[in-house]
């Protein structure tokens, strides 16, 4: 069995699905009027069909660069969805906590749990987009103290989830008895994602906080290695590597046939074009053709590299579909053959 596994780990694959949002410019096209029915009538199919959890990312502009093209507010969905589905767990990857201050997030997590019936997931993460940050009047602080800042907000909103107040005299955050009443639905607080695999830091505090961590797509040798590094910091710590289950996001394109892959993957890169302009190629070969194409091909090839994975301690497989918003059909074949080989 690969270093960093465990017996839990061949245990059923859980599986999310994300729902595009304008970001990945993965709405074009569409009337703005009709964007949300388009983000609900996709987040309705996840919940009546396989998956176990949905996801939204936390931008404000689009990526790789600004544009006028839609991109919906992460945590607005978030309370959207809990009311317009009723199984599906609900969550982000991941939230920027230098966009929201933690007690206030806090507080706004509690709420969507609530409204969902106890479903919300809390993914969190030190936030990277630079020109987002300052356009939005963030600045944008040093890696370390941007993890700081992630590390003294885990604590904040744990401590609000768990008691109803919180207090801490931080070095970015001080809040004096914040009052988080209702609690969240669920015993304990909301399950807590730490999202990042930066070896110091980013994962010694998801081995300290974490419920769930999410890193390295794509690499099995990449996912070992960050794997042990989290093992190696809950034994200094004295917390439980086993608890902590470990999921990986992957860009999907999926069809019967390699032919069929590659057909899609060339309206992909159509769709795109006109927004990407010269960028087009590059970001094709940096999220489908390159290292991080895990999740792109047929059926059994997917399967292969997740049954991969799985042995390496996957047990979360988060998925997102660039045509989703304009063709289901991928959707639904991940539905009929992946999931169930893997469940």
């Amino acid at each position: 069995m690969p270093s960093g596994s465990a017996p839990w780990q061949t245990a059923r694959m859980r599986f999310g699905i994300f729902i595009p949002q304008g970001w990945r410019f993965d709405l074009v096209g569409i009337d703005p009027a009709a964007q949300w029915e388009t983000m609900r009538s996709l987040a309705q199919s996840a919940d009546a069909g396989p998956w176990d959890s949905l996801w939204v990312y936390d931008h404000l502009h689009t990526t790789p660069f600004a544009s006028d093209e839609a991109t919906h507010e992460a945590w607005t969905l978030m309370s959207a969805f809990a009311a317009s589905t009723s199984r599906i767990r609900l969550g982000q990857m991941c939230t920027c906590i230098g966009y929201r201050n933690p007690a206030y997030l806090a507080k706004v997590a509690a709420t969507v749990d609530i409204i969902s019936g106890g479903r919300t997931e809390m993914g969190i993460g030190a936030g990277w987009y630079e020109h987002e940050w300052r356009a939005y009047g963030y600045g944008f602080p040093s890696d370390g103290d941007r993890l700081r800042m992630l590390d003294e907000g885990v604590q904040i909103m744990r401590q609000a989830w768990k008691t109803g107040h919180a207090t801490l005299d931080g070095r970015f955050y001080q809040v004096d008895d914040a009052v988080v009443q209702p609690t969240p639905l669920q015993a304990g607080g909301i399950p807590v994602w730490i999202a990042g695999g930066g070896e110091k830091v980013t994962l010694r505090i998801a081995a300290q906080y974490a419920d769930y961590t999410n890193f390295a797509g794509g690499d099995p040798a990449e996912f070992t290695v960050k794997s042990d590094i989290l093992r190696a910091h809950t034994e200094r710590l004295g917390t439980d590597f086993d608890r902590i289950v470990r999921s990986t996001n992957y860009m999907t394109v999926i069809a019967p046939t390699e032919a069929e892959v590659a057909a899609k993957l060339a309206e992909v890169e159509a769709r795109l074009a006109p927004h990407l302009g010269d960028r087009t190629a590059e970001i094709m070969q940096k999220n489908y053709l390159g290292p991080r194409s895990f999740g792109v091909g047929t059926p059994e090839q997917i399967i292969e590299r997740l049954r991969e994975m799985q042995r390496r301690g996957l047990g979360y497989a988060i998925h997102y579909f660039p045509e989703a918003a304009y063709d289901r059909s991928g959707i639904e074949l991940f539905e009929r053959e992946v999931i169930p080989a893997l469940s």
